[in-house]
C-alpha cells in the first residue's frame, strides 16, 4: 500500500487529459478526511454542462467521485472562483479547485469583441483575466486551510493554427505559471504517476 502523502499548504496537479490529475486531487482529499474526524472537504467544480457529451462527462465525474470520495462535499463556481475558495476554507477544511482550465474558458469564452466574435488577442485575455487571477493568486496565498488545485498542461503538443486558441493557451500558461508560483507544491501527472516540481511529498 503506497504512504500517505504529506498535506501542502497549497499543491498545484498538472497535467494532460486522462492523465490522473483529479484522481490525485481526490486521493488527498481522502486523506486528509481519513486524518481526523473533524476534517471536511470540498471541491469547486468549474465545469458547465454546454452539450449532451460535457453533461455526460460532468455525471460520470460525479459518480466516480461521489463513490471514491464519499465525504466530499461540491460547490459549482464558473467565474468567482477567488471569492469561493476565500469563503469556503476554514483550517479544518480541504478546498480542491477542479478545474483551472475550464475555470479561464469560463472567464474567456463567453464574451465577444469589438467584431462580435469570440475569442481574443493575448493582450485582451490578459485584461480581461487579469482582475479575477489576482483574486485567485490572493485566495490561495490567504487561505486558512490545505487548497488543491488542478490544471491542464496543454502547452507540449503541436502549436494551434488558429490565433484566438494559441492565445488560449498562452494565456493558460501564464496562469499555470503565476499559480505554480503561489502554491507551496507542484506536481505534473503524467500515466497516473506524480512527479514533483516543486516541495516534496
Amino acid at each position: 500500500m503506497n504512504q500517505p502523502t504529506r498535506m501542502a499548504v497549497s499543491e498545484l496537479i498538472l497535467g494532460g487529459q486522462r492523465s490522473g490529475k483529479s484522481r490525485r486531487a481526490e486521493m488527498l482529499a481522502r486523506q486528509w478526511l481519513d486524518a481526523g474526524p473533524a476534517h471536511q472537504a470540498v471541491l469547486i467544480a468549474t465545469a458547465q454542462p454546454w452539450d449532451d457529451e460535457m453533461r455526460q462527462r460532468i455525471a460520470r465525474h460525479q459518480a466516480d467521485r461521489a463513490e471514491r470520495v464519499p465525504g466530499m462535499q461540491t460547490a459549482e463556481v464558473h467565474v468567482e472562483l477567488g471569492q469561493a475558495i476565500a469563503r469556503v476554507s476554514r483550517p479544518d477544511t480541504l478546498v480542491v479547485v477542479d478545474c483551472l482550465t475550464l475555470w479561464l474558458t469560463n472567464l474567456l469564452m463567453p464574451m465577444a469583441n469589438a467584431d462580435g466574435q469570440i475569442g481574443f488577442t493575448e493582450q485582451d485575455n490578459a485584461a480581461l483575466a487579469e482582475q479575477p487571477i489576482q483574486a485567485l493568486l490572493q485566495a490561495i496565498a490567504q487561505a486558512s486551510g490545505p487548497v488543491v488545485l488542478v490544471g491542464n498542461e496543454i502547452g507540449m503538443g503541436v502549436i494551434p493554427m488558429g490565433a484566438q486558441v494559441r492565445a488560449f493557451v498562452d494565456t493558460l500558461g501564464r496562469l499555470n505559471q503565476d499559480v505554480a508560483r503561489t502554491c507551496t507544491r507542484v506536481t505534473l501527472m503524467a500515466a497516473g504517476l506524480p512527479l514533483s516540481l516543486k516541495g516534496s511529498s
